[in-house]
């Protein structure tokens, strides 16, 4: 059991989880990003690899990606970052990216590195899930890393079924068809299709993210899912505020939660 996997088996609901690209808004912020983190008692991470062409996400998180290769954030540094911080923090991560950049790395000596510098596992949204069946999930499976797939409000039935059927961590639920940093507020739509995967008793956790920024939202999302992903807002925050801690305590203070 990964850390990620033993998160869930002690904690049920109302969780929370903080995405930030590493590499930003400074080369060497990933560190400081992580303790912080987990000081304010976040749940876990994701962070995120910078590609040259992320088009699934909004403007937010598509300049920090640009800034943080223009500040010269690589895979390896990345790894070395990590590997600095071993046995130092026990906050779940996740690496969160695009295929191309795992595939130049070398699939299994990304994977290798990955476990090594104690990810627990991977979010790649372009990785088809046929492939991810065909040639990588006994990868998955021998550097005990958890695979998390995206499901959003087009997603069949059928289909969300064999997430569940083939995750052991989380299923990503996308609040909408937007790209990220889009949604408002959570509507009717929203929460029927929050209602809907909720009465489908998945055996993983849901925790839904794109449009998580204040206190409705993460209200609205733990009262339908399990929990939550705060991605383009705390990237804001970490553009505007001196250092990592503040921005961690400025957003839980937009997010209605009470700051230690």
């Amino acid at each position: 059991m990964n850390a990620l996997q033993n998160l869930f088996q002690n904690k049920k609901q109302n969780l929370l989880s903080l995405f930030f690209t590493a590499g930003y808004p400074q080369l060497d912020s990933t560190a400081g990003i992580i303790a912080a983190s987990q000081k304010a008692g976040i749940d876990f991470l994701e962070v995120g690899m910078p590609y040259s062409d992320p088009l699934a996400d909004g403007p937010v998180i598509q300049q920090s990606s640009t800034l943080a290769i223009a500040n010269g954030m690589t895979i390896e540094i990345l790894f070395r970052q990590l590997e600095t911080l071993k046995g130092k923090t026990s906050i779940p991560l996740l690496l969160m990216g695009y295929l191309n950049p795992v595939l130049q790395y070398g699939t299994e000596r990304f994977m290798g590195k990955a476990a090594a510098c104690g990810a627990s596992g991977l979010i790649l949204p372009d990785l088809p899930i046929h492939e991810y069946r065909e040639e990588y999930q006994t990868l998955f499976e021998k550097y005990n890393l958890s695979p998390v797939f995206l499901i959003t409000p087009h997603t069949s039935d059928e289909r969300i079924k064999l997430i569940d059927e083939l995750s052991n961590a989380f299923i990503y639920v996308v609040s909408s068809a937007a790209t990220t940093g889009k949604q408002q507020d959570f509507g009717l739509t929203q929460q029927e299709y929050f209602q809907r995967l909720k009465s489908m008793n998945l055996k993983n956790p849901l925790i839904g993210g794109f449009g998580i920024h204040n206190r409705q939202t993460l209200q609205q999302a733990w009262q339908n899912l399990d929990g939550a992903i705060c991605g383009s807002a705390f990237l804001k925050k970490l553009a505007e505020a001196p250092d990592a801690r503040k921005a961690v305590e400025e957003l839980k203070k937009d997010l209605g939660l009470m700051v230690e």
